[in-house]
């Protein structure tokens, strides 16, 4: 389990979704329920907890924080909304619960998944700033390119494309690197643009979250071959059904284990040069290193 810290800024995460979400009872009332279903409905909240990490351990407000983590946690739930519609992943099971589109049919999946992309850039861009515009462009200019082709859609194109093929090793790095790894190295950037960070720190830090995407990702892959639906709360092994390449498929599991470990200790040693206090950053990549759900 995460720590209590990591806890706590998963409930300030969830605290700020229910601050911007609409509430589900205006004229489009059966979108809002579908947005907040797809949104609320647990998960390990990390991005936000990225974002509020690297912002804090900067020295930026928290209050600050608020609209960043709050946006990557929209789009990384509309990404799931649409990942499990049966033109895509066609996945019935979600966080222990069933998929958006289960609940709500296929049209009014995609229409809250285009709803909740909407609205994590319009909090992340209010009408008013206080002084910061440059920040804000700088953060939304960073959430767009994370979730666009060069970021999370184009690693599911490529993941799609990637059914029934056979990749070589660099290219999962390249469709991961773009699905999964893109939002985790933007939770990590959204916060340190939110504290103002120098180029120096800016760049150390996405080696940082470049390295804990690929291990977050590669343990994922472990999880869906190692532990059951009930303890995922997803449906497990249906990437080896579908006959999807996974670093599992690919290197064994051992071998699968062994780069989360290379990549755990690449992400705390890009730490080391950044001159602040790390511990909380640490704790984050340990827990993706480590977790068993």
């Amino acid at each position: 389990m995460m720590d209590n810290v990591l806890e706590h800024w998963a409930a300030r995460a969830q605290a700020a979704l229910e601050r911007f979400l609409p509430g589900g009872d205006g004229p489009a009332g059966d979108l809002e329920s579908a947005m907040r279903y797809a949104a609320l409905g647990g998960g390990k909240r990390l991005r936000a907890a990225l974002v509020y990490a690297t912002g804090d351990m900067l020295g930026a407000p928290l209050e600050r924080l608020d609209r960043p983590a709050a946006a990557i946690e929209l789009i990384h739930a509309y990404s799931l909304v649409h990942d499990d519609l049966p033109a895509m992943d066609d996945d019935e099971l979600r966080r222990g619960k069933p998929t958006c589109h289960i609940v709500y049919g296929e049209a009014g999946a995609i229409l809250a998944g285009d709803a909740l992309q909407s609205l994590a850039f319009e909090i992340l861009a209010p009408t008013t700033t206080d002084g910061d515009a440059g920040m804000h462009l700088a953060m939304v200019g960073t959430l767009a390119a994370a979730s666009g082709a060069h970021g999370m859609a184009g690693g599911q194109s490529l993941d799609l494309a990637a059914v029934g093929a056979r990749l070589d090793v660099a290219g999962l790095t390249t469709m991961h690197g773009l699905k999964t790894g893109a939002l985790i190295r933007a939770s990590v950037r959204l916060g340190a643009l939110a504290a103002g960070a120098d180029a120096h720190t800016l760049s150390r830090l996405d080696v940082y979250g470049e390295n804990l995407g690929f291990a977050f990702q590669i343990v994922d892959d472990i999880l869906d071959e190692t532990m059951d639906s009930d303890t995922l709360g997803k449906t497990g092994g249906v990437d080896r059904a579908r006959d999807k390449p996974t670093y599992t498929t690919m290197l064994g599991l051992d071998e699968a284990r062994a780069m989360v470990d290379r990549l755990h200790r690449a992400a705390l040693e890009s730490l080391d040069a950044i001159g602040h206090n790390t511990a909380m950053m640490t704790r984050i990549a340990d827990f993706v290193a480590t977790r068993r759900f």
